[in-house]
């Protein structure tokens, strides 16, 4: 398990017009073990502050500290260190899967960067891979393309969980799935975080989504935090205005009538 803490975290990306502040003195933290959640619409920084955490993303200001110690990827060896610590699952699988290797590949591939394992370790590393994210074991000698869009995304889970990382931070992983496989991918998500102890940060725009399977929840709006609340607190009374709005804005199903008593 991994700890994080955020402090003052500041990101500029470059626009026409000059830098641009994507986010603006973030503080936040995720004691070991914990899921939180950061929700917020589509431009809010919240992916701007994933690619940071990772060394994706230039940190213009603020530090960012794993287990206490401050992240600086500044070499090859820092960089790996990292890896080995914090890994990240982004939207689209397809970004972390190579089209031409087949999902055992790829397992392998991510699971002995860190680690040597023999023949034998590499197979019962990847059908327990496979297991823990809910697909056949049958499946590690396909290519993505013969994959659905759901199946990818778990195969991308388990190349993330294959370094065996203490922090995972999933970027928005189910807003381009259809809305039944986003229901089993977020109980997997929380089957995950149960089974390993895993620290996680889970992206989203969709707050019931994000609080599914969050322990506390953080809201942000134009690149700043506007409330953080354990996740049951902030779905019952939330402070915010912007909280509020996003509340209000979950579609929710008509009550059906009363049923006719026969005559």
């Amino acid at each position: 398990m991994t700890g994080l803490r955020l402090c003052d975290l500041t990101v500029h990306h470059h626009g026409p017009h000059g830098p641009v502040t994507a986010v603006d003195g973030v503080s936040l933290e995720i004691p070991p073990g914990t899921t939180l959640g950061l929700v917020g619409e589509s431009g809010s920084g919240k992916s701007s502050l994933a690619r940071a955490i990772v060394g994706l993303t230039p940190v213009h200001a603020g530090r960012v500290l794993l287990d206490g110690q401050e992240v600086r990827v500044r070499t090859v060896r820092a960089r790996r260190r990292l890896g080995r610590l914090v890994q990240i699952v982004l939207q689209d699988p397809d970004t972390a899967l190579d089209p031409r290797m087949t999902v055992r590949q790829t397992l392998v591939e991510a699971a002995t960067a860190f680690h040597r394992l023999d023949r034998r370790a590499r197979a019962e590393r990847v059908t327990g891979l496979l297991d823990l994210v809910g697909l056949d074991p049958r499946l590690a000698d396909r290519l993505p393309r013969q994959l659905s869009g759901g199946q990818r995304q778990r195969v991308a889970i388990a190349r993330a969980l294959a370094v065996g990382p203490g922090l995972l931070i999933a970027d928005e992983i189910t807003s381009a799935l259809d809305v039944s496989v986003q229901a089993s991918v977020l109980n997997t998500i929380r089957e995950l975080q149960r089974k390993l102890g895993l620290s996680m940060l889970f992206i989203g725009h969709n707050l019931p989504a994000v609080c599914h399977v969050s322990d506390t929840v953080a809201v942000m709006h134009r690149g700043r935090i506007v409330e953080t609340a354990p996740t049951e607190d902030l779905l019952r009374g939330p402070r915010h205005p912007y909280t509020r709005a996003l509340l209000a804005s979950v579609p929710t199903l008509p009550t059906p009538p009363p049923a006719e008593r026969p005559s």
